[in-house]
């Protein structure tokens, strides 16, 4: 179920920040009104795609911060092997160096209210309850305006890394619709000409843009 122009799910949970410290009330609603987020599922720690896509983010952290966004991630891993994995040196399989929350959703219920759980809880004929699927998130990513609303979601399944160049272009186009008014066609990076959303504005743009 599609989240997008909706309030953001609220949840508090344990997570771990500053890549050291657990704390057990961490909420997103500590951004609203101050900065926009980008939060992000992964599968699992100490697996294989989730690490290239956690350090890529960090190695990204400046750019997000620059443009006023918070990075958030978020898997169904206790805190504690959130922490043990920010302790093992990247040359191991780890994520040492990351300094952005990393929300545990152990009970899943985060998850499963984003749209990104990999599977579901269901009773057998004798009535024994089982889980069907993957007990894991799939790699969804929201970014959550000011507001607390969510302005873009995408979900990759779980062998599909992201590209985080991606969501930097996200950011992008959010700030010049809010600066300017105006709406950004296919492939729109800044600086480039955006477009009115009128008949004329569109054909103006086509006719300059697209003749191709």
């Amino acid at each position: 179920m599609a989240i997008i122009g909706k309030k953001a799910p609220i949840f508090q949970a344990p997570a771990v920040i500053n890549g050291r410290d657990i704390i057990q009330d961490f909420s997103l609603a500590q951004f609203l009104g101050k900065k926009e987020v980008l939060f992000f599922f992964y599968p699992k720690d100490f697996t294989f795609v989730c690490p290239t896509e956690l350090i890529a983010f960090q190695n990204a952290l400046d750019d997000f911060e620059e443009r006023g966004v918070a990075i958030v991630g978020c898997s169904t891993d206790t805190e504690e092997t959130h922490l043990a994995w920010l302790k093992t040196p990247s040359t191991q399989g780890g994520i040492m160096g990351i300094t952005y929350p990393l929300v545990a959703d152990a009970a899943k219920t985060i998850a499963a209210n984003y749209g990104v759980l990999a599977g579901n809880w269901e009773h057998d004929e004798d009535g024994n309850l089982g889980f069907v699927g993957a007990p894991v998130a799939y790699r969804g990513t929201f970014f959550i305006d000011k507001q607390g609303i969510v302005r873009h979601e995408s979900i990759n399944e779980l062998s599909l890394g992201r590209n985080i160049a991606e969501f930097l272009r996200i950011v992008d186009m959010w700030h010049h619709i809010e600066k300017h008014g105006e709406v950004c066609p296919a492939n729109w990076t800044m600086g480039k000409e955006a477009m009115r959303a009128t008949p004329t504005g569109v054909a103006d743009y086509l006719t300059k843009n697209m003749n191709n």
